[in-house]
């Protein structure tokens, strides 16, 4: 049987109830007689064709919004309401008992009234306050103890004369996991530290995986193979992480926000992210510039063979590539277009876009 159809036959039943007791209650007998049936039956049929049709969307509805709504709250604040909750039912129960045996109608509405007000503070102030109470049952700080891992690590460390080395957090941004080359960089071995994502940033490369424009699709389905390749790669640490600032709204801003409060780096090839992060004291490693850092150095005078395969923007000049795309101008090259000649560099430019590199035919 269907979710749907299930709820159906729930509603039919509780609210057919429902009708029958108001039936009842206007009937003033529960006993089925030709004047109390014109009240019972009407009551209880209208109560069951009301359930019928209302029960699946007064309870899927809220419950897709409540899911929805729990998507959004990061696991650590999730724990911790839920904890704070419990404490207050608990103490709620206790102060309920006796205020039950209040006087009429003190008795039966006060308990309910501390019912809701001390589970809502309780679950308030577990949320808000939850880093305090994790150090003070020890269980944000780790007081001075360690796992027995860290505890290996240490003795290796002693026994070697050296200190054990903390590895950096790197945040990676939503281009930099589309654009791919972290994945080769990573396998590589020269990622410096831990990588981490952000469950808002997973959530946008969902956003545009599901896009309905074909190139952002693609994209966002890129981004989730890169993710998938990371996380096989024996060579660095991944996680994700359900961390949300809510004093920002933009991914680019809750980067930001959770670089300054955990002192993570961020790894990105957005030039405005980079630029931005910078100003506000936020570490930043760009893959753009690491690529423009091991980029080969030629120096004037230097000789090497080169393919011309087009046209320069000046008369008679001709260029070509090297293999990691640097753009070579040769002056008087276009005669050799389409050929393979020995060229000797002239002089090397550094732009912000990258390096250029002039030369002459040899």
């Amino acid at each position: 049987m269907r979710f749907e159809s299930l709820l159906r036959v729930m509603g039919t039943l509780v609210y057919g109830f429902i009708g029958w007791e108001l039936g009842v209650a206007i009937a003033q007998t529960a006993t089925l007689t030709m004047n109390s049936a014109r009240y019972i039956l009407p009551a209880t049929l209208l109560g069951a064709v009301l359930g019928y049709f209302f029960a699946p969307w007064l309870v899927i509805a809220p419950a897709n919004a409540a899911r929805n709504a729990l998507r959004a709250v990061p696991i650590a604040d999730l724990i911790a309401g839920t904890f704070g909750l419990a404490v207050g039912l608990f103490i709620a129960a206790l102060v309920s008992f006796p205020i039950a045996q209040l006087p009429p109608p003190f008795g039966s509405i006060l308990p309910f009234i501390v019912l809701i007000i001390v589970g809502y503070l309780g679950t308030t102030v577990a949320v808000l306050r939850q880093e305090d109470l994790l150090n003070f049952f020890h269980l944000g700080q780790d007081d001075g103890k360690i796992t027995h891992h860290q505890a290996e690590a240490h003795y290796h460390a002693a026994q070697n004369g050296v200190v054990p080395v903390t590895r950096p957090q790197l945040l990676l941004d939503t281009s930099v996991i589309i654009d791919g080359r972290i994945a080769d960089i990573a396998a590589t071995g020269f990622i410096p530290g831990e990588l981490v994502v952000p469950r808002f940033v997973l959530n946008e490369l969902q956003y545009i995986a599901d896009s309905s424009d074909a190139l952002r699709r693609n994209r966002g389905r890129r981004g989730l193979e890169i993710l998938d390749r990371l996380q096989n790669c024996d060579e660095i640490t991944i996680q994700f992480i359900d961390q949300d600032p809510q004093d920002a709204q933009q991914v680019d801003d809750k980067l930001i926000s959770l670089g300054l409060a955990t002192g993570a780096a961020i790894l990105t090839n957005d030039y405005n992210l980079n630029r931005v992060a910078s100003l506000q004291g936020v570490a930043v490693l760009n893959i753009n510039e690491l690529a423009n850092a091991v980029k080969a150095v030629l120096l004037p005078g230097e000789e090497l063979p080169l393919q011309i395969i087009q046209e320069g923007k000046e008369s008679g000049q001709g260029v070509g590539f090297l293999d990691d795309g640097t753009m070579v101008v040769v002056e008087n090259g276009r005669r050799y277009l389409n050929q393979e000649v020995l060229v000797q560099v002239t002089k090397v430019l550094q732009t912000n876009a990258g390096r250029l590199i002039f030369a002459t035919p040899d």
